[in-house]
Parts: C-alpha cells; structure tokens; sequence
C-alpha cells in the first residue's frame, strides 16, 4: 500500500535495485499472434529447461506483450544483448540457453533473414523492420511482463500520475495536453487537449471518463496491442485525465473478442488498486478515481461515442445526435470524456517529458507518432510505430518489406472499411491527419490493408460495403438505405450487370449518405467507393463496359483454361478440383469444364507449371 509520492519513489528504488540489468534474460513474445504460433508451447519448454538445468534462479524468462513483428512468431530476444530470434519452436529452447545463452553462441538457422538482401541479422536494433520505427506508446512492449506492475513501476510507471497530483493543478495538465497538440488517436483526430478542457467545463456533480477500446476495424490490432502488453499506461493516462476533469469513475469499454487484453487490464486493475494507484485517497493526495470493466459484444457502430455511451448504460449500442456531446452530455446524463486506448497511452509519456518533446515529433498539424497494424499483402505483417509525417512508402517498403512474390503494389486501405484505397501515385504521401482526409482517405485508428496488382478495388468496394451493411444499425434512414443501394449497385459491377446509368446513381448516392448519415459509421460509409472511384475509375468501367475484371478476381468476369503446351498431365488440378470439372488421363493433356467450373481458383493455384491460365 503506497501513501504517498515518496512511498512511489521507494518502491521503484527498491525495485531497481533488485533487478540486475546484465541477468540474462529470455523475452518470450506473449501478445495474440504470437499465441497463434503457439508461444504457449515455447514459455513451457523453456521453463523445464530450465528448471532441469538448474537456471531458474539465474535466468530471467519474460513473457512480455506484443513485439510488432507478428509475422515470424514465436519471437523470441535474449537479453541484454537483444539478439533476436524468430520462428521458435518448443525443441529449440534448451539449445538457446545452452549455445547462446551459457556459451555465446548465436544460433544461424534461428537468425531473422533479411528478403531484401539475404543476409542474417543478429541483433533486434538492426532489423529494417525496427529500425525505420520510433516507439513511444510501444517502447515497454517487449520489455515488461504486462501482468507485473513492479515491472511498469521500475520503467518509472505512475511518476507521472504522481507528478499530476501532487505538482500540478488540473488547469496545469490540461494546458500541457493542449500545448502536446495530441489529437484523437480513435479516428475522429479532435484536439486531445480541448475535449479534455470542454469536459473540465462542464459542471456536475459527477463526471465519467471513458477509454473506448471497441477496436473493430478489419485488420486493426493496435488497441488491443497496447492493453495487452502495457495495461498499466491505459490506466495511468485515465487517472490522469480523471484528476484533470474532475471525476471519480471510468470505463474501459472492451469487446469481449479480446480475452487476453481483458484478462491482462483485469489484473493490472487489481494490482494497481492494491498499490493504491488507483481507488480511493490515491497515494494518500485526498483524490479518488476508480475503473470499471464494460464489455461490448463486438458491434461496430458501438465504436461511435454516443453508440458506446448506450452500450455501457445496458442499452442497445445505436447512436444519438449530436449536440448534445458527451463533454456536456453523455454516460447517464453526465459529462463524459472519451478517449481511444492509444490517447490515454500518450498521456503518461507527455506529462513525463513535456509537450515541447512531444511537438518535436510530428507534422505541423499532427504531432507525435501512430501505431499502425500493417496486414495484407505486405512481406512484414506487423504492428508498427512511426512518428507524424513518415510516408506511406517509407512504412510499407522500408518498415513492412514491400510486396510478397516480387508483385506490384497496388493500394493502400487506410482509415479501416470508413477509409479510402490510396494508389502507387501517393506513395510518397506524408501521413497525418489532414494530409489522408485531403486525398479522400482518414487516419481512423490505424489500420493500414495493403493491396497487390491482384485485387480487384471494384470488389474492395463491395467487400468493405457489404461489412459495413452488416454493422449499421439501422436507426437512419440514409445509413441503412443507402449502404444497401450502393452495395446493390456494386455488385452488379462485380456480376458483369452494371451499367453507366448505375455508376451516375453512385456518384450521386454516396455524397447524398455522406451528408445526411446520423453518425460517423454512415457518414464514411461512402468513402470506399468514393475512393477507389477516385483512383480507379478505370476499373469500374471495364466491369461495365468490357465486362471485365482487369485482377481477375470477379468470378462472373473471368474464366480458367488449361494451356496444352505446358499441362504435363499430372493430375493434380483434377484431383483437388471440389466441383469435378477437369479431366483427363495421367500424362495426358487435361481440359476445364466451363459449365462446371465454380471459378474458385484451386485449379490455378495447384499446377506446378502454370499451365492453369486465367482471362
């Protein structure tokens, strides 16, 4: 039990002086993708190591949050020197301790290797994939056991919720927030600052402050990320907030989905109320805050602030005008304030360094950095950190390793299915805020999708549009109507049945939902049309007018044939064809039935020499 600022500064001496830096240390990936490669497996194997070897006492194994380089898990970094490990298997872990770790010994075949040019890198500084990143909000991920807070409290956890509460007044962290310039890092990009001095304003006699965890976007991980690996800067940066505005309670509004970041903030509740961080008399200063757990059931529109709002009140997640906003109005009638889970993962590290630090990284109108999750067709699959103002070129073939199988890249999805397809032209757009929204894209919360020369953006439009049908509410009229037309008129395209007269529809629909939508699920519901109508016109009108899918992915557009010259008659396309549409003998030369052909593609995908042809 901490009562005081000087009781803080104890601990963490105490705590640092009983941690030796030079121990050797094991740092086990822990987050969600790394579980998908079955890290589980690893943990345990090198726990009977070494116990069997008599290491326990002598080694440290740290199973921390997410590393970012989702793509090579299991990842494993020996300590202190960081050399870097990938693909790990449970067998590989007594000969790391033994070759490595007793004897320094790097291990080749465990080494990264680099695609660009072939070379084994040892150290994980070195990696292209870190080097290009600067990690602010994901600088502990890696480094702390995120179940621990004598870990967070050693890495100087809670100095600044301390320093907010015994140094400076409410006025005073709301000017420093206001002075960091930090915008929204939920999608919306609203001065952090001023929602915090709106909701400061507000008066009441009770006041809540919420962390809006609803990460729903496709392909999108950041949020969970960050609760995963350092619950404890979530919470530090909502205490913060709740001293600055004037409330005694939160939420952490977190959808059921993610079992591992609720299980983890579970535990750093407690444990951050046992050290009375967090609950009433907080370090003994007279301020009380505490934080509650609401789970949502996934609902994508429940990302919407008043949507949330509802949601936790046990009501159905559908969204209300505004204004009233919930810096007046919100969580039972009270003032609310809103943030994402990266906003308040910010604060900690401003109030510690200052808001001048902060603006050094950054674009004049977006300062410090953005988690973003890069997916798709891109060699690094991963979780990045980049300050305001990197390219998108710079991310996606410096950080990300470019495009698998030597293919062109096409597009970029940023903003999630509300965001907008950005072509190879603007792969030198600096990234921010304003620079996305003037090329008829958004930030979002930092999904990132990228795209090859093999798909299709006619039915990327169709796809983000049939998600975001099935996550409209349905409470207005243009949201539920008008994603439904578009989507209807989309699909023709994919079908070969559109016409000109459909594409005029579109372009006078979507700016029509725009507009008119009641909140921001249908109000940027028509950006993936708009966008990929923005770049690819063309595409669209080869459905329509050639009846045609230049990728080659619309089923009803294309068809698959085999290549007499080049079938060596193997069979293997007949074998693994679900439909029975190819025949022939062995080592004859083999033919598709186009009446049965379902144009899944198997066929294509099998043939060893590319005998499968598509058009």
């Amino acid at each position: 039990m901490l009562r005081s600022a000087k009781d803080l500064r104890d601990l963490r001496k105490s705590i640092n002086q009983k941690i030796d830096y030079n121990q050797p240390r094991i740092t086990v990936c822990g987050g969600t993708g790394c579980r998908a490669y079955s890290c589980e497996k690893v943990i345990a194997a090198f726990k009977d190591n070494l116990a069997q070897l008599g290491l326990t006492d002598k080694i440290r194994l740290l199973v921390s949050g997410c590393h970012g380089f989702c793509e090579l898990g299991p990842l494993v970094v020996i300590g202190p020197q960081g050399i870097f490990y990938n693909r790990i298997t449970p067998e590989d872990t007594k000969e790391i301790i033994e070759e490595t770790i007793q004897k320094g010994n790097i291990i080749d075949r465990l080494l990264y290797k680099d695609p660009a040019t072939g070379n084994k890198i040892v150290y994980e500084k070195d990696i292209p994939f870190y080097k290009g990143q600067k990690r602010i909000v994901l600088k502990n991920n890696g480094h702390i056991d995120p179940t621990s807070i004598e870990d967070y409290i050693a890495f100087n956890g809670f100095a600044s919720l301390s320093k907010c509460l015994f140094e400076l007044s409410p006025e005073d962290i709301i000017k420093e927030v206001i002075d960091s310039c930090l915008r929204g890092r939920g999608g919306g990009g609203f001065p952090t600052g001023l929602k915090w001095k709106f909701t400061s304003e507000s008066k009441a006699d009770q006041k809540y402050v919420v962390c809006n965890a609803d990460e729903g976007d496709p392909g999108a991980y950041m949020d969970r990320s960050i609760m995963e690996g350092n619950p404890f800067a979530v919470i530090e940066g909502m205490t913060i907030a709740a001293r600055a505005i004037g409330s005694s309670k939160g939420y952490v509004y977190i959808r059921a989905e993610y079992p591992l970041a609720v299980h983890h903030l579970n535990l750093a509740l407690k444990s951050t109320r046992e050290h009375n961080l967090l609950g009433e008399d907080i370090l003994g200063s007279g301020f009380s805050f505490d934080i509650a757990i609401s789970k949502g059931s996934g609902a994508f529109v429940c990302g919407e602030e008043t949507a949330l709002i509802m949601s936790i009140e046990g009501r159905e997640g559908t969204p209300k005008p505004k204004p009233p906003f919930p810096a007046q109005k919100g969580l039972w009638g009270k003032p609310t304030l809103i943030n994402n889970v990266e906003t308040y993962a910010n604060i900690p590290i401003i109030m510690d360094r200052g808001a001048t630090w902060f603006t050094s990284f950054g674009t004049e109108g977006s300062k410090g950095t953005k988690v973003f999750s890069l997916v798709g067709k891109i060699n690094n699959t991963g979780l990045v950190e980049v300050p305001m103002g990197t390219t998108l070129r710079q991310i996606i073939f410096d950080i990300g390793g470019g495009i698998p199988n030597n293919k062109k890249f096409k597009a970029v999805q940023t903003g999630g299915p509300s965001g907008g397809c950005l072509p190879e032209q603007l792969l030198d757009l600096t990234i921010d805020f304003d620079k996305l929204t003037e090329v008829g894209s958004m930030m979002g919360s930092g999904g990132m999708i990228v795209m090859d020369e093999n798909t299709c953006m006619v039915d990327v439009a169709r796809y983000f549009l049939t998600f975001l049908q099935d996550e409209s509410c349905g409470k207005c009229v243009p949201c539920r109507e008008g994603i439904t037309q578009m989507l209807s008129i989309v699909t023709r395209f994919t079908k070969g049945q559109g016409t000109m007269e459909d594409l005029q529809l579109l372009r006078e629909l979507a700016p029509n939902i725009k507009s008119s939508a009641l909140c921001a699920l249908g109000q940027t519901s028509a950006n993936p049309v708009l966008a990929t109508l923005r770049y690819f016109e063309h595409e669209y009108l080869a459905h329509i007018q050639d009846k045609r899918c230049p990728a080659k992915v619309c089923k009803a557009l294309i068809k698959y044939g085999i290549d007499p010259e080049k079938c060596i008659g193997c069979t293997k396309c007949a074998r693994q064809c679900p439909e029975g549409a190819i025949s022939g003998e062995k080592k004859a030369v083999h033919t598709i039935n186009e009446s049965k052909c379902i144009r899944c593609g198997i066929c294509f995908q099998s043939c060893p020499k590319h005998a499968v042809w598509v058009e």
